[in-house]
Formats: structure tokens, C-alpha cells, sequence
């Protein structure tokens, strides 16, 4: 059984960082990890993935919006997602999730929260202007 912890969320002000981490149990080193966000009356949005496809190759993504800024990485050992975030903006306020999903993520596919399976309780991100 997968479970998500977030951790690392908190109050800035614009142009500050944080790191938010996702401490994974019973995930497998080929999981596509990806990092959402929610405001209250919107849709999920997808942040940033993860996917390690084998052989050391990986891949990230990234939304539009926080190209850049954001930065995803996986660590082994443990088995820990981290979104490094720079410059924030307070249009980046939400609550960020943390999310695992067994199929490989790909371009068209990694921002869609549906096949995601197992996910985290939540992490507040507060970016105050």
C-alpha cells in the first residue's frame, strides 16, 4: 500500500523559496511522482512529475507556469519527493499534494490527476504580495 506524507509547506512573502518534501512508502523506483496544488472552487492543477524511466534515464515536467522556478527530484534512499520552489508568487498559494501513479507519465498525460492513485494529505503554500 502507497503512502504520501508532505511536509514543508508554510508562509512567504513574493520572490521567496520553499521545499516541500514527500517522505513514499510502498512506492517502486518505476512510480511517476507528481506534485499538484489546489485552490478552493478550482481544479487540481498538475505542478511538476517525476518519472524515472530506467537505465538512469528520467524524466521531469513541468507546468508552464512555474518553469524555472520549480524544481522536481527524487531521492532513493529514501524514497523522497521534493519541489524546490523559487521566486514564488502569490498567485502560487494552494494546497500542494503529492501524488504516485504505477503507469509512466509523458508529456501528454503526467498533469492529468485522475490516474493518480495514491495521494497525500496536503501541504499549505501561503505567498503573500
Amino acid at each position: 500500500q502507497v503512502q504520501l506524507v508532505e511536509s514543508g509547506g508554510g508562509s512567504v512573502q513574493a520572490g521567496g523559496s520553499l521545499n516541500l518534501s514527500c517522505a513514499a512508502s510502498g512506492i517502486t523506483n518505476r512510480n511517476c511522482m507528481g506534485w499538484f496544488r489546489q485552490v478552493p472552487g478550482k481544479e487540481r492543477e498538475g505542478v511538476a512529475a517525476f518519472y524515472p524511466a530506467g537505465d538512469s534515464t528520467s524524466y521531469a515536467f513541468y507546468a508552464d507556469s512555474v518553469k524555472g522556478r520549480f524544481t522536481i527530484a527524487q531521492d532513493n534512499a529514501p524514497n523522497t519527493v521534493y519541489l524546490h520552489m523559487n521566486s514564488l508568487k502569490p498567485e502560487d498559494t494552494a494546497m500542494y499534494y503529492c501524488a504516485a501513479r504505477l503507469l509512466p507519465c509523458t508529456t501528454e498525460n503526467w498533469s492529468n490527476p485522475d490516474p493518480f492513485r495514491a495521494w497525500g494529505q496536503g501541504t499549505q503554500v501561503t505567498v503573500s504580495s
